[in-house]
């Protein structure tokens, strides 16, 4: 299926069928494997799905981050009208946080223990963006992520912080060179309810006042209503449901998507217990054939065990990857 609901002339990001591999002694891993998706000038996209199933890979091989023994197999990455995958090593390190940056999870762990803040907002500064005041830009930047003792805050090391002020910081860095592109990569990871619907709310807040793209990338279908225009549901490596948000919250088509909703918590229903998707997600290195969800599938046959479903259109912005989505 092709992508309809964003104009030509409006695409920032097409990904067309990527193919991120990691070499093995034997087979390789296809962590990515036939995966497209566009995004549009400043609108947000998600990409949701449960941990492993290939979500990170994705974002990380937008600009060429993905290390050994990773390697890409096949596809086009064209962002503004570039294939990444084709730029040289300063051709890309002039995307690389200038263009497209990233809010990585875990900033506790993303943030470098021995260097203050305002150090490590300040580098990107120096690399792309020379001839401004750098104490004063980065003073702006943590003043705009909603950071108040901005001036402490700038001679403190990461391990001083909260967690919430670690990922304001870390969204102060992504934001630090004005990119096109802002990649969330599980933002809201290891905090807490409500500092997570602050950051959020920021995260909002700034997407419409420096108008960039957003692509979200989470495992909880939740926190993209009120975000993401897009969703993309992915498992082991392929994109299996895609469509308008609305679309895929009020009438999801794939059996997984439906699993991944039944398992987010309901302040509206009844049911004192969440449903849980049976099983795990498949190892990467030896995927079950046909459809890779079917191991763990109730509407399951023989059909689905031998041949893997071909995309299939619900509407003309929602298709979806399943033998008995009707």
């Amino acid at each position: 299926m092709s992508i309809p609901f964003i104009n030509a002339e409006e695409t920032l990001l097409s990904v067309n069928n990527l193919r991120v591999y990691f070499r093995t002694r034997t087979e390789p891993i296809r962590a990515v494997d036939g995966v497209s998706f566009s995004v549009a000038d400043g609108e947000t996209s998600a990409l949701v799905g449960e941990s492993g199933c290939g979500k990170s890979v994705t974002a990380m091989a937008l600009s060429r981050l993905v290390p050994e023994p990773g390697y890409y197999a096949g596809g086009e990455v064209w962002f503004n009208g570039v294939d990444t995958l084709k730029l040289d090593l300063d051709e890309l390190q002039k995307l690389r946080g200038a263009e497209i940056s990233y809010v990585f999870q875990e900033p506790s762990s993303s943030l470098n223990p021995v260097f203050t803040v305002g150090y490590q907002i300040g580098e990107a500064l120096l690399l792309h963006r020379r001839g401004l005041n750098i104490r004063d830009e980065t003073l702006c930047l943590l003043n705009m992520v909603g950071i108040t003792d901005a001036k402490r805050c700038l001679r403190s090391y990461p391990h001083e912080l909260s967690g919430g002020m670690q990922q304001r910081v870390m969204i102060a860095m992504a934001l630090a060179c004005r990119p096109k592109l802002l990649v969330a990569d599980e933002p809201t990871t290891a905090l807490d309810v409500t500092v997570q619907a602050q950051i959020l709310e920021l995260l909002t807040g700034l997407q419409h006042e420096l108008g960039m793209a957003v692509l979200l990338i989470t495992h909880n279908l939740g926190i993209v209503a009120d975000m993401a225009r897009n969703v993309h549901v992915m498992y082991a490596g392929r994109i299996v449901e895609r469509g308008l948000t609305e679309e895929i919250l009020s009438a999801p088509k794939h059996p997984y998507t439906r699993g991944l909703l039944a398992a987010v918590p309901r302040l509206d229903s009844d049911n004192k217990r969440m449903t849980g998707i049976p099983g795990t997600v498949p190892n990467p290195g030896s995927l079950p054939t046909g459809c890779k969800f079917h191991p763990r599938c109730s509407l399951a046959t023989d059909l689905c065990r031998q041949n893997e479903p071909d995309e299939q259109d619900v509407s003309e912005t929602h298709g979806v990857k399943c033998h008995y989505w009707k």
